[in-house]
């Protein structure tokens, strides 16, 4: 159940980016997707970190059946990088509800 949950967060958040026109059609380089830093913030912005970086691999660990965060803390992130964006509230709200999902498992 916790695993079609997440599913459906993530088909959630990828509307949702597309909708707040925050999806972006090309990828970022080699050398961005490379990045250790937190969030990737170094190298790209937080919506393609969410759209390259995230998304992805919460889909490949939901497909296998690998476990899953059970401390996560994404929403926090939002918060600070959309500080001030109304428009961008719908996300951080549901980056809030994901993060709690997986916080309680």
């Amino acid at each position: 159940m916790l695993y079609l949950t997440c599913k459906n967060h993530l088909i959630i958040l990828e509307q949702t980016l597309k909708q707040c026109s925050l999806w972006s059609d090309d990828a970022p380089s080699k050398e961005a997707m490379a990045s250790s830093a937190p969030f990737a913030c170094d190298t790209m912005a937080f919506e393609q970190w969410l759209q390259f970086i995230f998304i992805p691999k919460m889909t490949e660990l939901i497909q296998l059946q690998q476990p899953l965060p059970s401390s996560m803390a994404i929403a926090p992130m939002a918060e600070h990088v959309w500080k001030g964006m109304a428009q961008r509230q719908i996300l951080i709200t549901h980056l809030q509800s994901f993060d709690a999902l997986l916080n309680q498992q």
